[in-house]
């Protein structure tokens, strides 16, 4: 399969049909809850030469909303949580291009920006991250009926710690966390119908996890106790959502025993989903165009998989 599929593909239906312009949303309305906000502004760094566009200090939580043409829209959508080991977001590459892939196969892209912060050491720990997906998905189904969203085809997307993230979203919604309303946490408007996650950080506590994420999220002297729950591996039930996941195995930096990890523990609750394994592809290739095989090759196989489910045909 040659790259061209690939941009073939992400510009699919937009040339025929452009897609309504992206727009932002505040999260919370206000300040979001967790510690106070910096007066520092955001952070966003572009090298010359260098593909991936990282987002640091991100400090006020909001949503990026990408419909796709209204006769192409399935009334399914997706909140992606973009990578960067809880540190930065890859806000092009595991975001923004993502949306607009999701955008040519009809389906709703929000790309949830969420607090990370390279600046502010232990500031945005969890829960800070959980709280944000959490409330992008609330976000998202509240504003159904206005997007032309179905709500029960709401699903959360994330890349290695923006994996482990959505898999967090996907597997501790009962969790209460700092600052829930119990009303609202009984409403379950947080609970994503499926999950799609790419080479994700999923252990916090083994061997073959992502020691950075874990660092960063949880801090570096955190109890074992912690790590343990905070490894979404051990989370799976039999409410998960079915889920897509995708790994590679020379990924040096996050190994596939994590993907291979949440698989088995689906296989045990008995909840359906696909397991990828690319031989080839090392980490963090999103979308970009140089990445090779699997970068071309993992959005056609989700594509598949969630018209399998239902999920691209209109309702």
């Amino acid at each position: 399969m040659k790259l061209s599929f690939l941009l073939t593909t992400l510009t699919a239906g937009l040339t025929l049909s452009a897609a309504a312009e992206p727009f932002d949303l505040d999260l919370f309305g206000g300040k979001p809850p967790g510690p106070p906000v910096s007066a520092e502004a955001d952070v966003l760094v572009k090298k010359e030469g260098d593909p991936i566009v990282r987002l640091t200090h991100v400090q006020k939580p909001t949503i990026r909303v990408y419909l796709p043409p209204k006769e192409k829209a399935t009334g399914a959508a997706v909140v992606i949580c973009p990578g960067g080991g809880y540190r930065i977001l890859a806000i092009e590459h595991e975001g923004n291009q993502v949306a607009e892939w999701l955008n040519s196969i009809g389906v709703a892209g929000v790309v949830c920006k969420y607090r990370v912060s390279d600046k502010v050491g232990a500031t945005y720990q969890h829960p800070v991250p959980l709280l944000d997906a959490r409330e992008a998905l609330r976000a998202t189904r509240q504003h159904a009926a206005e997007w032309g969203l179905d709500p029960q085809r709401i699903g959360v997307m994330g890349f290695s710690a923006g994996g482990h993230l959505a898999a967090a979203v996907a597997t501790m919604f009962e969790d209460p966390l700092p600052g829930d309303d119990p009303n609202t946490l009984l409403k379950m408007e947080h609970k994503p119908d499926f999950a799609v996650l790419i080479y994700p950080v999923i252990t916090m506590s083994k061997a073959f996890g992502h020691r950075g994420s874990a660092d960063t999220l949880l801090g570096k002297d955190a109890a074992e106790e912690l790590r343990e729950k905070m490894s979404t591996e051990t989370r799976v039930t039999a409410k998960t959502p079915p889920t897509f996941l995708v790994g590679t195995f020379d990924d040096k930096a996050v190994p596939p025993l994590n993907a291979m990890a949440f698989y088995r523990a689906m296989f045990e609750q008995k909840i359906p989903g696909e397991l990828h394994i690319w031989e080839k592809g090392g980490h963090g290739y999103g979308l970009l165009p140089s990445a090779g095989d699997v970068a071309v090759e993992w959005p056609p196989r989700l594509a598949k998989w969630m018209a399998g489910r239902g999920l691209l045909t209109k309702k």
